[in-house]
């Protein structure tokens, strides 16, 4: 493996992982992870085949374990989730757009729509390329890219409802989109 092919994949996987993660560090440490193993397994990559999209599956393959390896983590707890929160996470009242914000709405898709909705628009990867990379048949990606774009369009047109917050008096609107 070519060491200046593998950095010149960097900013591309960085900006990949910050959307899926959502969070900035969290993000960084799945690169970090993702060029370790690459480092690791580069006798596992073939030469000559796509380097980009052996990283992003295994970029891939190490978000899901994760993921999963925290919802077992988290079993023994309470989960927490974006919508019970919103009202800790509200900003003040802004007029009449009130819709989610894109990053929010991006985090609320199920994470193999995320995932298929990001590397097509965001790292401008082909169907066939998204189906190497997550796994999965051609006409899968195409099925969860249609339903992440609806489901991204529908809660983004969505307007937000007002959350009650302690004080009852004053009730919290929802963060508004970014333009």
């Amino acid at each position: 493996m070519d060491r200046t092919e593998l950095v010149a994949q960097i900013p591309g996987l960085r900006r990949y992982a910050r959307a899926l993660t959502g969070n900035a560090w969290a993000a960084d440490d799945l690169v970090q992870d993702t060029l370790e193993r690459a480092c690791s397994k580069w006798r596992l990559w073939t030469a000559g085949s796509d380097l980009r999209a052996w990283l992003f599956t295994l970029m891939h393959n190490l978000f899901m374990n994760q993921r999963r390896s925290a919802a077992r983590q988290t079993q023994a707890g309470p989960a927490l989730d974006v919508d019970e929160l919103a009202h800790t996470l509200a900003a003040p009242d802004g007029g009449q757009d009130q819709a989610l914000d894109l990053q929010r709405c991006l985090l609320r898709l199920p994470d193999d729509q995320r995932a298929v909705l990001l590397l097509v628009s965001l790292e401008d990867m082909s169907y066939e390329q998204v189906a190497r990379v997550m796994g999965v048949p051609l006409g899968t990606v195409m099925s969860r890219l249609s339903r992440a774009r609806s489901r991204l369009r529908e809660l983004m047109d969505k307007p937000a409802q007002p959350q009650a917050t302690t004080d009852s008096t004053k009730p919290v609107s929802a963060l508004r989109r970014l333009q």
